[in-house]
């Protein structure tokens, strides 16, 4: 009987509050099939951990801990990175691959978005090209709901959304409080939203007020609107209600921020020079508003994508099923492919995991539809609601607590002994 091949899982891109639940998915899979998958190695941040034999041993790491990576949110665990391998990069190529032959890597798991689909996609033809026994597999990450197409067949949803969208359902709640009890000094307050230029997390502050009850207004970046036009319609709104909540995406157009980019070649807004809701709130004092006081602005940050309290149970869940569901296509010696979430039709929210060609999803980018905007450009409509409140759940996640505090997984450094010489990857140098 062969010997089973060891494996490699890393992460790249931003975090999310259950990627380490599709990471434990992975580890508990792998371990369920001794027969079939040898050492679980973790590449440390990413590729770049791969690139440099940084390869951490979690099949030796206490199963108790592992558990624990279902409540811990982002991905300090075993890191992530924003490294890409671009086609041009060969140096970078051969090294992973000699990073596989040299710990007898049979496997590969890759968690994380469009890009990350892009890297797995090439290692696993780089391997069928040099005649390497490498089954690769993609893992499907990221809170901006980017990945697959915009007809919803190649994946319906991404873990990381229905976690994000539920941040932003209940914060919105909260911040209409804060603006109903403080109007008469501060009648605006602009909620700035993650997204880059995909607005479906800018999207779900409508799960807070699905009928419609609040002054509140969402801007997409995909709407188009003029920010004059923005202005006219929080005036109108404060000479109805007095008061108004706007939820702005942070790639809204509104001119030069000094804007800067990651190495995939996204915008890092929350990098830039100016933040939009700044630059949203200074138009709305500056123009001036119908009602005594100022406009305010609550730029939020990464804790989108790291506050396990806001987590969705749902979310939660199908990420672990999601990475169990990779091994399971790796384990039936499937190469290039990408596990999926497909909803079911009908009424009753339900899904499969099933998979598609990683060719299929590499670089892929999925938009907000337009028929999911309303006239206005300032919400979203209902066909919206019915596809995303599944995605939040009704529950809060169950987080083991410490001292008062939140007890996440703990990582013992046992890294694997390194058998070749040390590699500076090719962007660094």
């Amino acid at each position: 009987m062969a010997k089973p091949m060891n494996v490699i899982v890393a992460q790249s891109g931003g975090p999310t509050p259950v990627i380490n639940n599709s990471l434990r998915g992975v580890i508990e899979a792998c371990r369920d099939m001794p027969d079939v998958f040898g050492t679980v190695y973790g590449g440390w941040h990413g590729i770049e951990g791969v690139l440099k034999e940084e390869l951490i041993n979690l099949s030796a790491q206490d199963p108790q801990e592992i558990a624990l990576l279902r409540t811990t949110p982002a991905a300090g665990f075993i890191g992530t990175c924003r490294y890409k391998l671009k086609g041009r990069q060969q140096e970078d190529f051969e090294r992973v691959i000699e990073v596989m032959k040299a710990h007898d890597v049979g496997y590969f798991f890759y968690i994380g978005g469009n890009d990350s689909m892009d890297t797995a996609h090439k290692v696993s033809q780089l391997a069928a090209d040099r005649g390497l026994s490498l089954v690769a597999v993609g893992v499907p990450k990221t809170i901006d709901n980017d990945v697959g197409d915009s007809e919803f067949k190649l994946i319906d949803h991404t873990p990381g959304y229905g976690s994000v969208a539920r941040y932003w359902a209940l914060n919105v709640q909260n911040a209409n409080e804060e603006n109903m009890g403080s109007s008469p000094a501060d009648p605006v307050l602009v909620l700035q939203a993650m997204g880059r230029k995909i607005g479906f997390i800018p999207a779900a502050a409508r799960l807070a007020d699905p009928n419609r009850e609040l002054p509140l207004l969402i801007v997409l970046a995909e709407a188009g609107l003029p920010l004059d036009d923005l202005a006219d319609a929080v005036n109108d709104t404060l000479k109805t209600h007095g008061r108004a909540v706007v939820v702005v995406s942070e790639g809204f157009d509104v001119g030069e921020i000094g804007a800067r980019k990651d190495s995939f070649g996204h915008t890092e807004f929350g990098a830039s020079k100016m933040m939009v809701g700044q630059v949203v709130i200074n138009y709305l004092n500056e123009r001036g508003l119908p009602v005594p006081g100022s406009a305010r602005a609550n730029i939020v940050g990464t804790d989108q994508r790291h506050a396990m309290i806001y987590a969705s149970t749902v979310d939660l869940d199908e990420a672990y099923l999601v990475g169990r569901k990779a091994v399971e296509i790796a384990a039936s010696g499937e190469n290039g492919y990408m596990a999926t979430i497909l909803r079911a039709p009908g009424a009753q929210y339900s899904v499969t995991f099933d998979k598609v060609p990683l060719e299929q999803v590499a670089n892929s980018e999925r938009f907000f539809p337009k028929a999911w905007m309303a006239d206005n450009k300032l919400d979203v409509t209902d066909d919206f609601l019915a596809y995303a409140r599944p995605l939040i759940g009704d529950d809060t996640p169950a987080i083991p607590m410490e001292d008062g505090l939140q007890r996440f997984a703990r990582l013992e450094p046992l890294f694997a002994a390194q058998k070749l010489a040390r590699y500076v990857p090719q962007n660094y140098r």
